[in-house]
């Protein structure tokens, strides 16, 4: 009598497991899914493009402070400004050539950067309006003595000053006028506040109204 075979004796089905030989290989851990190909990751050569970028951008910056001039280090020195026109004035016997600065520009200036001055030189300073106008000795190279001057040419104090100080020396009351000379000049010659200066051409000159 034939029996009939049980399940779990039938034939057993083919494989279907694909050898190993033909599996396709696995991917390594650097590499994605979109680069099977071996090549470096996306994210990778993003990296290298900025890394490129910023390389680029440095050595551009390196370029064109090498072709640049060079900057004026801090603290350069300005150049003396040219002389300025002339002006006289007396004290007593004494005669004094002053360089007349009336501008806001030469003002500013003064005699900055001066290595000396002749025999009763200076600079008359005029500004437009009395006022407390004081100075210092910034970029300045000569000892200085200034007369700070009413309009009549009455000097009203006098104030020595160092080189290269930033000390401020103000007047004693708002004025128009200030003369500097080389230092000890007017003590020298015995001048002092309440003496006057003369100079018809200067003190003449009004006030802005």
């Amino acid at each position: 009598m034939k029996t009939a075979r049980h399940p779990a004796h039938r034939e057993p089905l083919r494989s279907i497991l694909i050898p190993i030989s033909h599996r396709r290989p696995a991917l390594p851990s650097s590499t994605t899914p979109g680069n099977a190909l071996g090549l470096a990751p996306v994210s990778l050569l993003h990296s290298t493009g900025r890394g490129l970028k910023i390389a680029l951008m440095i050595g551009l910056a390196l370029l064109v402070a090498l072709l640049s001039p060079p900057a004026r280090a801090q603290g350069d020195l300005p150049v003396p400004q040219p002389r300025l026109p002339i002006v006289e004035l007396t004290a007593g016997m004494h005669l004094i050539r002053a360089e007349l600065a009336e501008e806001p520009g030469t003002r500013a200036r003064g005699l900055m950067m001066r290595e000396k001055l002749g025999n009763n030189e200076g600079m008359l300073f005029v500004f437009p309006e009395k006022a407390g106008h004081c100075f210092w000795m910034r970029n300045t190279l000569i000892a200085l003595s200034i007369a700070f001057l009413d309009d009549d040419g009455t000097i009203v104090n006098i104030a020595d000053m160092n080189p290269r100080s930033e000390q401020s020396h103000c007047p004693a009351r708002p004025i128009r006028f200030a003369l500097e000379m080389e230092r000890g000049w007017f003590a020298t010659r015995g001048l002092a506040a309440g003496m006057k200066l003369s100079a018809p051409r200067v003190f003449r000159i009004q006030p802005r109204q």
